[in-house]
């Protein structure tokens, strides 16, 4: 870690001593939450407040006070100067921390997919994150130097399943207020970008995998803004007229939905179909044809669902240590809820009476021993945080010492991981893919992880980034596995009953 320059440090060890003690007192629950209204250190009951007895106003000469201490300070008029006319973060960015963070590690898949892929001015993070490690395994198979899967493939027949999921969730909320949350949440983005692993699952079994070649992305693939502007638009409209057909005392008004509904979603895949471009059709074969690196030439003839199949056949099974990609399940570190527990969202999907998404809770240490064990293995794994976080996408680094607001400010930024999930702070915002991780010589602990990312080779190192095993601790909430990389104890949490978060959780 990098340090604070202008102050001084505690000797040796206090600093760890006062993190632990700090990290004792996070609150693990909203109910724990609630249940304090003030810290209260001293003996003896707790003092009675009144309203009288503090401003209850902004003052404005209490303000102006509070300027006249800020620009006493030295410090604060250069800091002043400084970041009202530079990026503060450039100006914050520890240089120990970016030196420390290199791309080095000692455990790394001895095979990355090439090339480094670009989902633009979309939200496909998901789909970028999935294909990236669906990839490795099919490049082996054929002894391929560079491979993409259709990410556009999957992308269109999420948003027609998407939006026949929105509409049968429209029928089954009827007697749900219009302007209650979980209908506003519904119709808030029915057709949103992005997505979890269990959706992916889900298109890949219905709909199989694509050669990237055979669907490129179209533009609005690549910049979908418009695109669900115009579906979000006409699913309103259409959640509307089906609720009041489903709440109309005509018996053939309501015997019409599904004439109805039928006829909308036609008017859906009209715009999807004009603007991404008709898909490879999942029941008719494709006529992929290629060179591989040796130089070979290629064709394979397969229908969507076969070429995806291939991913657990025994041959390629082996070849990525034992992992098919098909069983893989989430595991996430979400402090507020009991580890060892299966989760789940309400309404949260893509294919309706499909694979549910479901999330079994682990501590960062069970998750971080499961990654270390796959990318052993040669497998990459597909992970879920809050990339904004503490990051620098120019250089590639994400670190919680990257930044050093306490100098500038005079203030910690101290919410637990818990808290920031409860107050809206932190949520998952994007997927990655982990390709290697440096461990610590003596302990055998990681230090830092090396992550593939989908913003291109312009970002990071030729589009890699560098992780700090703190970062992962923190801003890190979801790791994609293989069951046997961890304990049957861990594996048993899927036969649970899970517990049901709403729709709005920051883990939806």
């Amino acid at each position: 870690m990098g340090i604070a320059q202008s102050k001084q440090q505690p000797e040796a060890g206090a600093q760890e001593k006062l993190t632990e003690a700090l990290r004792a007192l996070e609150l693990r629950s909203e109910r724990e939450i609630a249940e304090k209204d003030y810290i209260y250190i001293e003996n003896g009951p707790p003092p009675t407040y009144k309203l009288s007895e503090h401003q209850q106003t902004l003052s404005v000469d209490k303000t102006q006070q509070w300027e006249r201490e800020v620009l006493k300070d030295d410090k604060n008029l250069m800091a002043l100067n400084a970041f009202t006319a530079n990026n503060t973060n450039s100006i914050l960015e520890r240089r120990s921390t970016v030196v420390a963070d290199t791309q080095v590690f000692n455990v790394k898949i001895p095979f990355e997919g090439s090339p480094v892929t670009n989902q633009r001015s979309s939200g496909r993070c998901w789909l970028f994150a999935s294909t990236n490690v669906f990839r490795v395994a099919l490049m082996k198979k054929y002894n391929l130097e560079k491979f993409e899967l259709s990410q556009a493939y999957l992308f269109y027949w999420d948003k027609i399943e998407k939006a026949n999921y929105f509409l049968e969730n429209i029928l089954q909320t009827v007697e749900e207020p219009l302007d209650g949350r979980m209908l506003q949440t519904l119709l808030a983005s029915p057709v949103g970008d992005g997505g979890q692993w269990d959706m992916v699952a889900n298109l890949v079994e219905k709909y199989g995998l694509v050669p990237q070649t055979l669907y490129p992305d179209a533009y609005n693939a690549m910049s979908s803004s418009l695109m669900n502007r115009l579906i979000t638009t006409k699913l309103r409209e259409h959640a509307l007229r089906l609720r009041k057909l489903a709440s109309s005392p005509s018996l053939s008004s309501r015997a019409s939905l599904g004439t109805v509904k039928e006829k909308m979603m036609q008017e859906i895949h009209l715009i999807l179909t004009l603007m991404l471009g008709p898909p490879p059709s999942p029941k008719d074969q494709f006529d992929w044809q290629f060179y591989d690196k040796d130089g070979a030439f290629q064709s394979v003839k397969q229908r969507p669902t076969e070429f995806a199949k291939q991913l657990s056949e025994s041959r390629v099974v082996k070849a990525c240590g034992g992992t098919d990609v098909h069983r893989l399940f989430s595991l996430v570190n979400d402090p507020r809820n009991s580890y060892n527990t299966l989760l789940t969202v309400n309404r949260l999907g893509n294919v309706w009476g499909g694979r549910p998404v479901t999330y079994v809770n682990v501590d960062n240490v069970t998750i971080k021993n499961a990654v270390i064990e796959t990318l052993k293995r040669g497998i990459p794994v597909f992970f879920g945080s809050d990339v904004g976080k503490y990051s620098d996408s120019s250089k590639g680094i994400m670190d919680t010492a990257l930044f050093d607001y306490e100098l500038a400010f005079n203030t910690k930024l101290a919410l637990s991981k818990a808290e920031r999930l409860m107050t809206g702070e932190s949520a998952m915002t994007h997927a990655m893919v982990l390709t290697g991780v440096h461990l610590d010589e003596t302990t055998g602990k990681p230090v830092r992880w090396r992550v593939e990312n989908s913003w291109s080779e312009t970002a990071g190192d030729k589009g890699y980034f560098v992780m700090s095993d703190r970062w992962m601790d923190e801003f890190v909430y979801q790791a994609v596995v293989d069951p046997s990389v961890v304990s049957k104890e861990v594996r048993d949490v899927l036969k649970q009953e899970p517990k049901v978060l709403d729709l709005w959780d920051p883990m939806g």
